[in-house]
């Protein structure tokens, strides 16, 4: 067991699956409301979804249940992603589940009901044989990591680092709400701000905050999106951090916050990309890679859902949100028939795997893994 992994797209050897077991509802505070800002505001309708501020006034958050079809069928599709992994030859890890029975969770002067480590991708980042743990920007997750630590400790003790970012306080003031309040920056047009946030005993002003999955790892190369302070922040602890071992490449406002459904790296030289636009905004390094650009997503492919009763967290493009197996080998939702044929089209084999409610879920196939050994090394893919 060896903790190996410095890209995204080199013969994959370990990996860790998340769970989606009692996968039950979404909290929905300041922290969640700010994240998924844009997908809640610019991709349904605005009178679609209560605004936080319509919550309730004393606890300033609301829970919203999810239906428990979609949470079993969730659970059926992740089960079987880890099986379809297994059995290609994949070493897969697991972790703990979290109970249906689970206690709220709490913080200095915050609660919130936990989420099980499905997106595993989100608050860990893995970058050659160490574990950074990255700091959350929502409260239901803040203690997400936990449900990995036997995993992480197993690597620990076959001689990985194992590091965590400073955690953050996520009180109100922790957040900078620019980009929420910048409506240029929504891909849906103008949105409803989000206003109101509550002084704390405990404020120790913006915060560093920063998810794995906005860093695009290409060995020696880390392109890093950035959409605020906190991402800022984050980012600024990582160079001082890593030192001269990679070099930080930084990409504004690519998306609200991870990169992961807007660019992927499918081999040295080639990415995956939602729009043409995608290479103006990446370094200037790596414009002259290919951008492989697929058709728009077919919004029959996915399931009907209720407005009223159905909380979506991602846009329709989430089904680029794909995981490579190899430099050859790329596993996409099956439903995805335009991003299967612009593939195959490219000479990649494609693996077709059912993800069914990945707009309701916050991730596609990056998302619920987190490869720990890959067969590559830290490479310049750049000289």
């Amino acid at each position: 067991m060896r903790l190996h992994s410095h890209d995204d797209f080199t013969t994959l050897r370990e990996v860790i699956v998340g769970s989606a077991a009692n996968y039950l509802g979404h909290d929905r505070d300041l922290s969640f409301e700010l994240f998924h800002h844009e997908t809640l505001t610019g991709f349904r309708s605005a009178w679609a979804y209560p605004r936080l501020a319509q919550a309730d006034a004393d606890t300033r958050r609301e829970n919203w249940a999810i239906k428990e079809r979609y949470a079993e069928e969730l659970h059926e599709d992740v089960e079987a992603l880890a099986a379809t992994l297994a059995g290609l030859g994949v070493t897969v890890h697991r972790p703990l589940a979290l109970p249906p029975d689970a206690a709220r969770i709490a913080g200095l002067g915050w609660e919130a009901a936990p989420t099980p480590a499905l997106n595993v991708r989100d608050n860990t980042l893995i970058l050659g044989g160490e574990i950074i743990e990255t700091p959350p920007a929502i409260r239901s997750r803040y203690l997400e990591t936990r449900l990995l630590a036997p995993v992480f400790r197993a690597y620990f003790e076959a001689g990985a680092r194992w590091t965590t970012m400073p955690r953050p306080t996520l009180t109100d003031m922790s957040f900078d709400l620019s980009y929420a309040r910048d409506t240029a920056t929504t891909l849906g047009g103008p949105t409803e701000a989000i206003d109101g946030p509550q002084p704390s005993p405990y404020d120790v002003g913006l915060e560093m905050m920063l998810d794995g999955a906005q860093v695009l790892r290409l060995g020696r190369d880390l392109v890093v999106n950035v959409a605020q302070s906190n991402h800022e922040q984050g980012v600024h602890w990582l160079e001082r951090h890593l030192g001269d071992r990679y070099r930080v490449h930084r990409v504004w406002r690519m998306a609200d916050n991870h990169i992961d459904s807007m660019v992927l790296a499918l081999r040295p030289g080639v990415f995956l990309a939602r729009h043409d636009g995608i290479r103006d905004l990446m370094p200037e390094s790596f414009r002259s890679w290919r951008y492989i650009v697929p058709p728009e997503p077919d919004l029959g492919s996915f399931p009907v859902y209720d407005d009223y009763e159905d909380l979506v967290l991602t846009s329709p493009y989430i089904d680029l949100n794909v995981l490579s197996l190899d430099e050859n080998t790329v596993l996409v939702n099956e439903q995805c028939t335009g991003l299967i044929k612009t593939l195959e089209a490219e000479h990649f084999t494609v693996v077709p795997v059912r993800h069914r409610h990945r707009r309701l879920f916050g991730g596609g196939f990056h998302c619920f893994t987190l490869d720990t050994c890959r067969e590559g090394g830290l490479e310049d893919y750049l000289s």
